[in-house]
């Protein structure tokens, strides 16, 4: 099991469950955050730092939102696990499914 992060992050990446991350397993990549399911080892730490409440438990993600899980697992198929979001810096990429999503408003 593994918290997932879903469609209120896209286009805005907060990043202030970034900074709460105590294993460093909250990667950056073009327009959202993705938790390697690997490295996080579910403290949830990220889960009440999120201002637009887009972290999830796996398990308690909204049936809307449920693509994410994909998402966040399937973004590091080709990184594997590199051991640690800060090394990494922000990832030219996302998951093929953030890609194509249209452009998110927020309030801000």
């Amino acid at each position: 099991m593994t918290y997932v992060i879903a469609q209120p992050c896209v286009d805005l990446k907060d990043l202030a469950c970034v900074e709460e991350c105590p294993v460093d397993c909250i990667y950056e990549g073009n327009r959202m955050l993705y938790i390697h399911p690997d490295e996080c080892v579910d403290c949830g730490a990220c889960e009440p730092v999120c201002p637009v409440e887009a972290i999830y438990y796996e398990d308690d993600t909204p049936e809307q939102w449920k693509d994410f899980y994909t998402a966040n697992v399937d973004f590091f198929n080709d990184l594997g696990s590199p051991g640690g979001a800060s090394k990494m810096g922000k990832i030219d990429k996302d998951h093929p499914f953030v890609a194509a999503l249209p452009p998110q408003e927020h309030d801000e």
